[in-house]
């Protein structure tokens, strides 16, 4: 089954849900604003995207600019930061079985859930 980390207010994150809708594929979506995942399951996540957490972090977002960007944090900081601020987390993200991939190029989704 496919999960979602999903945000409402995305147009990419609606773009992305729609399209997994249409694939007629059992998914699961994760509200990730209301319900932040664990240290563990943000890990994970990592884990299966392939990437360094610096690398999920939205690094335009005010509250990274104004707490986060100047320091130097470890990669365990890093998680703990989008815990803590899940706005920081980028989105959406589609896991699949144990790989994982940030949505917001469709055709690269379409690929990724074929």
């Amino acid at each position: 089954m496919l999960q979602i980390y999903h945000n409402s207010r995305c147009g990419k994150s609606r773009q992305c849900l729609a399209l997994i809708q249409n694939s007629k594929l059992e998914y699961k979506v994760i509200h990730y604003l209301t319900h932040p995942p664990s240290f563990e399951e943000l890990s994970t996540i990592i884990e299966k995207l392939n990437i360094k957490p610096f690398d999920l972090v939205r690094q335009k977002e005010k509250i990274w600019i104004e707490n986060y960007k100047d320091q130097k944090l470890d990669d365990k900081q890093v998680i703990l930061a989008m815990i803590s601020n899940p706005i920081l987390i980028e989105r959406p993200i589609v896991v699949k079985g144990n790989k994982a991939i940030i949505g917001r190029d469709l055709e690269k989704v379409s690929k990724f859930i074929a």
